[in-house]
């Protein structure tokens, strides 16, 4: 099966097939994390996470969000 790249923070990474943001999260492990989400240069809502596809050539930047102190 052919496989797509998408760049993962910078990275080429491949994918099987277009999925969606929550989808790749949930690959990544990433599902259940406070995380911020840029795909194609545009910040993407949590609740738009089931909605938003990644697809040939996407750009997604994922930044975790740490509490400190």
């Amino acid at each position: 099966m052919p496989t797509m790249k998408i760049y993962l923070n910078g990275n080429s990474q491949e994918i099987d097939e277009p999925m969606t943001v929550l989808v790749l999260l949930k690959a990544l492990g990433l599902a259940d994390q406070p995380v911020v989400v840029e795909l194609d240069e545009k910040a993407i809502f949590p609740r738009d996470f089931v909605s938003a596809m990644v697809s040939e050539d996407s750009k997604v930047e994922i930044v975790r969000l740490a509490a400190g102190g």
